[in-house]
């Protein structure tokens, strides 16, 4: 061993740091230690030693480490004159150290020394023009500043918004190898093998158990212990296979209507939760979509059996607000027993009459001949009131499915004949008016409402008037109620009206369009002491083209205590032409009435 290779192992004289030969100092990662062949330097006190650290915040998380522990990170400071150190860059300390010196450097990994040389200490304290004494002074702080400096330096470089700076992107490309690496089976390590009772052969993918695992918990613990697996799957899940393969490598995959169920399923069953919830949002997303043999009430079944409780929202919401559109399609017979009962019970249901209902019901009975219990309780649903007296005679005589059952409905058809006999006060005093037997649903017919096509209503207020009937009573048949309506696109709250300025006399302050939103008001152009002992509610219907059909996409239900809805189209952008909204620029309106009849008087039975 040489001279200067002993004199390296030893102390070093501003840090007594020991064990510093061929490494540099220990504190971060590189530092200077002495030159070979340095005049020894007769031992003094050990100094008490600074706690061997990182810089949080700094090059803790970029992984730069810089410095040894105290005398070398001081280097490196000069005064100001004013008290203040001076800093110089990192890249003017290493030319200082001249050739064969050893200064640390900021680096993403682990720094390591240069050439032996001189210590750092002396370079810096040569560069800056300062005793190593008066270095010290400054010891941590000087160091952690140089490095808090150096990296913000680096943060500004990559984020200055220079008007030079661009993003390579070869995401697509990388996207096209992912493919071509699936397609091709390059580097594969795993098989896995499905089968079918579609297929006596199985389909066989040549996998990679990384992409998989990262997807999905479920293969990365079946291909834990084995490299060929073998899968069994419903005829439709496997048929997709494929494409769900394809979304663990690529992120991305195209499905139909038809489709979404058989992927939800794979991707609940190997716990691939994006996809799940992209295909949940697609079907929620889809349900206006038209199909050959309809979806919706499918969909709802699957919701149910998964307990998508979101899912089962959305379909019922879509089926109440579009049952007509429903009954008349071949996916009203698919409809199970529950769904029925739930639809039947609602009283937001929007078709043309309950007769229309009452036929729908009726042709599903015979079609699907349920039990005997199960069907009274569907005919005991159906709202008879609704319907008129003429109409009520010709069921009896000529409905097979009423005659069937006329015993478990008998008390509901001469409750409802007793209603249309009496005057709806008359018959309050005796009869429980406030059940749903007598709430009407959202019926269509023109005795019940009108249809309003606002043409660019944006442009600015409109008004409009209408005649319902007053009751569905046929002792009100020739009463008729007059309402008058009121759009306003650009309603403003007393909040934000105009005022005038204290500052400017004369001055309006401004007020901007987007802050007003659309009002509907609906009011009774008359009023009458037949009115005593009911209420009516309006409910507004917004209609919209989704897939080719005219659908109902909002309800908004308010009562005779308050002419307008609150929330009335809050979100609507009816400035745009492109609003979805609008229908060939117009916003189609249906406005109902239905009266609710109340108690006035109770008479003892």
């Amino acid at each position: 061993m040489s001279r200067g290779e002993r004199e390296a192992t030893e102390l070093c004289p501003e840090c007594k740091d020991p064990g510093t030969k061929g490494r540099g100092h220990a504190w971060g990662s590189a530092a200077a230690v002495p030159a070979a062949g340095a005049a020894r330097r007769r031992p003094r006190a050990a100094a008490p030693r600074a706690p061997r650290h990182s810089t949080p915040g700094c090059g803790a998380g970029l992984g730069v480490t810089v410095g040894c522990r105290v005398g070398c990170r001081e280097a490196g400071s000069r005064s100001l004159g004013n008290g203040r150190p001076q800093f110089p860059p990192i890249d003017a300390a290493a030319r200082a150290c001249g050739p064969g010196g050893r200064v640390a450097y900021i680096s993403p990994g682990r720094a390591a020394c240069a050439a032996p040389g001189r210590c750092a200490c002396d370079a810096m304290a040569r560069l800056t023009g300062t005793r190593p004494v008066a270095t010290r002074r400054w010891g941590c702080a000087a160091a952690f500043l140089l490095l808090l400096l150096t990296v913000q330096a680096a943060q500004k470089a990559d984020f200055s918004g220079d008007s030079t700076a661009a993003t390579i992107n070869h995401s697509l490309t990388l996207l096209q190898r992912l493919q071509e690496l699936l397609q091709n089976g390059n580097g594969s390590d795993s098989v896995l093998r499905v089968r079918s009772a579609a297929s006596d052969e199985p389909k066989v993918f040549h996998t990679h158990q990384l992409l998989l695992s990262l997807q999905s918990e479920v293969f990365e613990s079946l291909l834990h212990n084995q490299s060929v697996v073998t899968l069994h799957e419903l005829p439709e899940t496997a048929a997709l296979f494929e494409k769900f393969i394809r979304y663990l490598y690529c992120g991305g995959v195209s499905i139909l209507l038809h489709q979404a169920i058989p992927m939800h399923q794979l991707a609940s069953k190997y716990r691939v939760w994006g996809l799940q919830r992209g295909v949940a949002e697609y079907m929620r997303t889809h349900l206006a979509s038209e199909s050959s043999q309809g979806h919706v009430v499918g969909w709802y079944h699957y919701a149910v059996r998964v307990g998508d409780a979101a899912l089962q929202e959305s379909c019922l919401q879509f089926l109440a607000w579009n049952l007509s559109a429903v009954l008349g399609s071949a996916e009203w017979g698919s409809v199970s027993v529950e769904l029925l009962l739930l639809l039947l019970e609602r009283s937001d249901l929007v078709l043309h009459s309950e007769l229309e209902l009452y036929t729908a019901v009726e042709g599903w009975l015979s079609r699907r001949q349920p039990e005997v219990p199960v069907a009274e309780r569907v005919l005991r649903a159906i709202r008879y009131p609704m319907i008129a007296p003429s109409q009520l005679f010709r069921l009896q005589a000529q409905s097979a499915v009423l005659a069937r059952h006329r015993g478990a409905v008998q008390d509901l058809l001469f409750q409802a004949f007793q209603f249309h006999a009496a005057s709806p006060l008359h018959f309050a005093k005796y009869f429980d008016v406030n059940c749903s037997m007598f709430l009407p649903r959202n019926y269509l017919a023109p005795s019940w409402g009108s249809q309003w096509v606002i043409t660019n209503p944006a442009r600015d207020d409109r008004s409009t008037s209408f005649q319902t009937q007053l009751g569905p009573s046929s002792h009100d048949a020739g009463k008729r109620v007059t309402w008058n309506v009121l759009f306003s696109p650009r309603w403003l709250p007393v909040s934000l009206r105009p005022v005038y300025s204290d500052s400017v006399a004369g001055a309006i302050q401004p007020v901007r369009i987007e802050d007003g939103r659309p009002r509907l008001i609906i009011t009774p152009a008359m009023s009458s002491p037949d009115f005593a002992g009911v209420s009516f509610q309006k409910t507004v219907l917004v209609g919209v083209r989704q897939q080719g059909r005219v659908l109902v996409k909002h309800a908004y239900s308010f009562h005779q205590s308050s002419d307008e809805a609150a929330d009335f189209l809050a979100h609507a952008d009816l400035q745009k032409r492109t609003s979805e909204y609008l229908i060939d620029n117009s916003l189609h309106l249906h406005i109902i009435i239905k009266p609710v009849y109340h108690s006035l008087i109770k008479v003892k039975k």
